[in-house]
């Protein structure tokens, strides 16, 4: 039986933000900026640079600014920063970024636990971060958090999931990155959730965001191809985690990702080797193995033809 996918993916690369943001080990500024360099000459069409956060709370992201400063642009690739008020949106703008993106919650506690805020009061919050970014030609993506399951409440009901998705897209966000924050999600949950989306709005504005905690992802996204999903996040070498969300594993591994969708003839533009050496540069900093499958066959090959 022949299923329908899409041709082409976009995968958006969410390891300098997202994956790094929970490490231990205090990257250099450098260091930084070479991975992002490493991802971009990779062909990643899409890079989640930093977050312009408090230091306070999430000091790995403190060092924003700089690491804008740093990177090398390409053309064609996007470069992007989660704000979380206006405050953060105004070091952005004068840190020359151009795409910025919010994250709100699918269930009260997270959104509380998370930023201090019940989901209304998030959202009405969030609206003006849109309306000065969108005022000043910048473009705004929308993380939709515990999607899939809450740590603090348990199932989250798709209706729900529906629901937040529209208000966020009627607040100006072109995307939704529908997320499973705690990597909890199912092929059967996956379908529900799309289900419960798809009737209300189109699958052009939807993006899905998996962890890999109980190693559902790539079947999550292999479910989620046939509904026309053609948006991925992933994180180079699977790092990842979140701090308010105990037990979350780290995101999907970009090199899986890749791996599996040029198995599937579909194309994303992007260089399976040159992730490859960015996931080993990031690997040889950090304190612990990457939880990429992919990384780690390349490392056990290595070791089996080490004049290979």
């Amino acid at each position: 039986m022949t299923v329908k996918i899409p041709q082409r993916v976009a995968v958006v690369e969410v390891g300098p933000r997202d994956g790094l943001q929970n490490e231990h080990v205090t990257l250099t500024t450098g260091d930084k900026i070479e991975l992002v360099d490493r991802l971009t000459a990779a062909g990643l069409p899409t890079i989640e640079v930093s977050a312009f956060v408090s230091p306070k709370w999430v000091p790995q992201m403190s060092d924003a600014e700089g690491v804008f400063a740093g990177i090398t642009r390409r053309a064609g690739t996007r470069y992007t920063a989660l704000v979380p008020n206006l405050a953060g949106l105004d070091r952005a703008r004068r840190a020359g970024v151009t795409d910025i993106s919010i994250f709100a919650a699918s269930s009260e506690t997270f959104s509380r636990k998370n930023i201090n805020q019940p989901i209304d009061k998030s959202l009405a919050t969030y609206k003006g971060v849109c309306d000065a970014a969108l005022a000043a030609n910048m473009r705004v993506r929308g993380y939709l958090s515990t999607a899939f399951g809450c740590p603090y409440e348990g199932d989250v009901a798709p209706d729900t999931v529906a629901g937040l998705t529209s208000r966020l897209l009627e607040m100006g966000v072109f995307e939704v990155a529908v997320s499973d924050t705690i990597g909890i999600a199912h092929p059967g949950q996956v379908s529900r959730v799309l289900d419960a989306i798809l009737a209300r709005v189109p699958v052009s504005r939807i993006a899905l965001h998996f962890h890999d905690t109980r190693g559902t992802a790539l079947a999550n996204v292999l479910t989620a191809l046939p509904y026309d999903v053609a948006t991925f996040d992933a994180s180079v070498g699977g790092l990842g985690g979140c701090p308010y969300a105990p037990g979350a594993a780290g995101n999907l591994a970009t090199e899986d990702l890749v791996y599996m969708l040029n198995g599937l003839g579909v194309d994303t533009g992007i260089s399976l080797p040159g992730l490859s050496e960015a996931s080993q540069f990031i690997a040889d900093r950090l304190d612990h193995p990457l939880p990429s499958r992919y990384a780690q066959a390349v490392a056990a090959a290595t070791r089996l033809r080490p004049d290979a």
